[in-house]
């Protein structure tokens, strides 16, 4: 199966380049794997250079879930960070990203100095 970069995630997402939309619809036309570093890097990208509200990215982040042509790594953590998201947004998606991965690894609690992060539970502040 062919892989997607943020890149590719960005141009699905926000169709501000036609010709760029049309060539990424193309490529993953036939399945294509998203790593969540890829993932993450979009998401990122999304929030700061375009300013997706915490709103308008959880949509984004559900609509990547659940195309049809898109398998996210560790779909399960994906959707469980992106419930916590919703719930949380002051979070920020990658860090509850990070801290679902962690949980799934068995590598808890997740240590942070960020005061946010640390009020959920399965984190430790420093």
């Amino acid at each position: 199966m062919r892989a997607v970069d943020a890149n590719v995630l960005v141009r699905l997402i926000t169709r501000d380049d036609s010709r760029q939309a049309a060539s990424a619809d193309a490529f993953i036309e036939k399945g294509a794997w998203v790593s969540v570093l890829a993932l993450a890097e979009a998401t990122w990208v999304l929030s700061t250079v375009y300013e997706l509200s915490p709103a308008d990215l959880a949509k984004a982040i559900e609509m990547l879930l659940n195309h049809r042509d898109l398998v996210l790594q560790d779909p399960e953590v994906v959707a469980r960070s992106l419930e916590l998201f919703r719930a949380k947004p002051a979070l920020g998606f990658c860090d509850c990203l990070i801290l679902h991965l962690a949980v799934k690894a068995g590598h808890h609690p997740l240590g942070t100095s960020d005061r946010t992060l640390s009020r959920i539970e399965g984190t430790q502040r420093l």
